[in-house]
């Protein structure tokens, strides 16, 4: 008999003894299960015990069926429904837990490079600059109480959409001295300002004295498609504004296909990142709906390919992800989608969403050498465990450029509209 044998035969003495003293919360407890796991249809599942126990269903309407040995209990999903199991030690109950079986779901993962490009609901004010008037240099945007961040969506009562709008109306009011009546969105609220332009003594025009942009573009990685929709999530974090350093409100958006040039590879202190270009055709193969802290979504009008897993795969929701070995999908030459070896460092079994849920290290030697680790421009990569998707690449650690976060994919499907829990729909 083996040390490790032995100790569990000495735990199973001392947890029987605890139950007949009536410490039964404890006992509890040490069976590492929760009291409620969820499974997908064709799903097994080996119960986390840290001593041998049995178990017996409770409302048996096979959903599930129980594989018992000596050494562990496995549960097998094999149609959708609902099960209640008792768990019991040397014939003692000792805790119930609620089996949920989910339709079987699956999705392609991604890993291509992808070239973005979003226009905001309005113009974003992203500085005040000042106008060198006859009387001296100012900014109007800044004495009307204009701040960096705030998005003009009105001006005079009329709808604001992209930057030439703002122009007609500055030179009219500039000409008939009547102020601008200005509405912005600050912090998700409406702010009502007066405006009024000045003119610029060497040009000759009337200014502002803001800073406006209304579209930014971008790279990042495609994390998943799901075909049953044709809906995607890619990037696995929110774009923000370059100046503001704020989440850009989106108002429409597109996705092309892009090309890795080259990488600027990452250091302590300095994470790298990948150079790209848009394709050339600028074709467009999807839309952008939302931009929010789990990543960009829309719907694909166009099939992609990664050359590697191209057919739908499982996914594992938040508990189910181990620590240990693990792989990610992303380019770093030209369009060539490669699969590299990581490491999961840290998993939280998250019950809410939540845009860290896992810590990451990159341990391929061949993506060492060439980027140094994760950079920027390989958020979204698809991150893949024992044959399932379990989230995407978001941040790198800036002084450990090899280690960062991970997203679990079960919250990006959620931003996405895909109800992984909704019954009777199939993937």
């Amino acid at each position: 008999m083996n040390f490790e044998q032995l100790r569990k035969i000495i735990g199973g003495i001392l947890l029987v003894s605890l139950i007949a003293l009536g410490f039964s919360k404890p006992v509890q407890q040490y069976i590492t299960i929760p009291n409620q796991l969820t499974l997908f249809e064709g799903e097994h599942y080996k119960l986390p015990t840290s001593v041998p126990v049995s178990a017996t269903l409770v409302n048996d309407n096979q959903a599930i069926e129980l594989e018992q040995s000596k050494k562990s209990l496995m549960v097998n999903a094999s149609e959708q429904g609902n099960d209640e199991m008792v768990l019991h030690l040397a014939g003692i109950p000792i805790k119930k837990v609620d089996v949920n079986i989910l339709k079987n779901f699956r999705v392609i993962p991604g890993g291509q490079s992808i070239g973005v490009k979003l226009n905001t609901v309005g113009v974003l004010v992203v500085g005040h600059h000042q106008v060198d008037t006859q009387t001296g240099k100012v900014s109007p945007g800044e004495i009307a109480g204009i701040k960096v961040g705030d998005i003009i969506t009105q001006i005079n009562g009329k709808p604001i959409e992209k930057m030439t709008d703002v122009a007609p109306y500055v030179q009219d009011s500039g000409k008939t001295g009547v102020p601008l009546d200005i509405v912005v969105n600050r912090e998700n609220e409406k702010i009502n300002a007066q405006l009024k332009p000045m003119k610029d003594k060497d040009e000759q025009t009337y200014k502002l004295g803001l800073y406006i942009r209304d579209s930014a573009a971008g790279i990042g990685t495609m994390t998943f498609f799901h075909p049953g929709t044709n809906k995607y999530g890619a990037l696995g974090h929110v774009i923000s504004d370059m100046d503001t350093k704020k989440p850009i409100i989106v108002e429409d958006g597109q996705i092309v296909r892009s090309t890795v040039t080259s990488i600027e590879k990452g250091s302590n202190g300095d994470p790298g990142e990948k150079l790209a270009r848009f394709s050339t055709d600028r074709e467009v193969i999807g839309n952008i709906k939302r931009n929010s802290p789990f990543g960009i979504f829309g719907e694909l009008n166009k099939d992609i390919k990664n050359g590697i897993m191209d057919k739908p795969m499982p996914i594992a929701l938040s508990h189910q992800v181990k620590e240990g070995p693990a792989q990610i999908l992303t380019v770093v030459d030209n369009d060539k989608v490669d699969l590299f070896d990581i490491e999961i460092v840290s998993t939280i079994p998250q019950k809410f969403p939540a845009t860290k849920g896992m810590v990451i290290k990159v341990t391929d030697p061949k993506l060492l050498e060439k980027t140094g680790g994760i950079v920027q421009g390989m958020s979204g990569s698809p991150i893949i465990q024992n044959g399932k998707m379990i989230g995407a690449v978001t941040h790198v650690f800036v002084n450990d450029p090899t280690s960062g976060y991970g997203v679990h994919i079960e919250w990006m499907l959620n931003e996405a509209g895909i109800d992984i829990y909704e019954k009777g729909k199939a993937s």
